[in-house]
């Protein structure tokens, strides 16, 4: 079954995005949670930035994430190998490590100043809707891929736990953007474990004590246990602004902007 999953990954990623997408931008419709800037135009300039990410991946990396993991996996490379646990134990832990390792990468783009230009990308976005979910410049990506390649290979993590975690890391991000109005009880009970959008919400404001709060992708725990969990915006979810308020000029949100946006100093 497992082997399966693997031979077929590239096509069960696309499904789970594609599927999550349409729920979504179909969810976001029916029960928006504010009223959103752009529209299909800002989301078709999010959708093209996925497309010029894909390429950059596939151009830079022989193989991603996922291969790398089946590579190490053949040849017993890594820590988890040497402990040999099964498959039960060392594929929960693999996710449980990766979405650790994720919430640190995304403290340091806000720490790192260099790092911090490329990931500007992101929060320059003035909406907040399931496509900001995917608004990352190629950069970011590639950097990105390169740190989850070496922690794979680092850690021993099982194929299997790095194409599941590939299918919730697109679906959770999508989620946790959506522009979508969660009953409040709902949306306290989720975030006990999950991170909800109203939850990252806050961290999309461009106050830098929100913005540099609730870094987590799916699991809400390491906000809470490291210290930077913010429940709410000071200026509520209606009200609050979005994005960085050097950024919000129609022409900072065009694809050239955005691919050319790091290499551009704040005036």
């Amino acid at each position: 079954m497992a082997e399966c999953l693997l031979h077929h990954e590239s096509a069960i990623r696309l499904a789970a995005f594609l599927g999550v997408l349409a729920l979504l931008l179909a969810a976001e419709h029916r029960w928006p949670r504010r009223a959103l800037p752009g529209g299909w135009r800002r989301r078709g300039t999010h959708l093209a930035l996925v497309a010029v990410d894909t390429l950059a991946l596939r151009l830079a990396f022989p193989v991603l994430a996922i291969g790398a993991a089946a590579w190490g996996e053949q040849r017993g490379i890594g820590l988890l190998p040497r402990l040999s646990p099964p498959a039960w134990v060392a594929v929960p832990i693999g996710l449980l490590l990766l979405d650790l390792a994720l919430y640190w990468q995304h403290r340091l783009m806000h720490a790192v100043p260099l790092l911090w230009r490329l990931h500007r990308v992101h929060h320059a976005d003035t909406g907040f809707d399931c496509t900001t979910g995917v608004r990352f410049h190629p950069l970011e990506i590639l950097l990105s891929m390169a740190f989850k390649i070496a922690l794979v290979l680092l850690f021993g993590i099982p194929a299997l736990a790095v194409l599941l975690f590939e299918v919730v890391l697109n679906a959770g991000s999508l989620f946790s953007h959506a522009n979508l109005a969660l009953p409040a009880a709902l949306d306290a009970r989720l975030r006990v474990l999950w991170v909800t959008p109203d939850m990252h919400r806050v961290h999309h404001s461009p106050h830098r004590g929100e913005t540099d709060s609730n870094f987590g992708f799916h699991l809400s725990c390491w906000d809470r246990l490291f210290g930077s969990y913010r429940a709410r915006p000071r200026d509520g979810h209606a009200a609050m602004q979005l994005g960085l308020t050097r950024w919000r000029a129609p022409r900072d949100q065009t694809l050239p902007a955005l691919l050319a946006n790091p290499f551009r100093r704040p005036e």
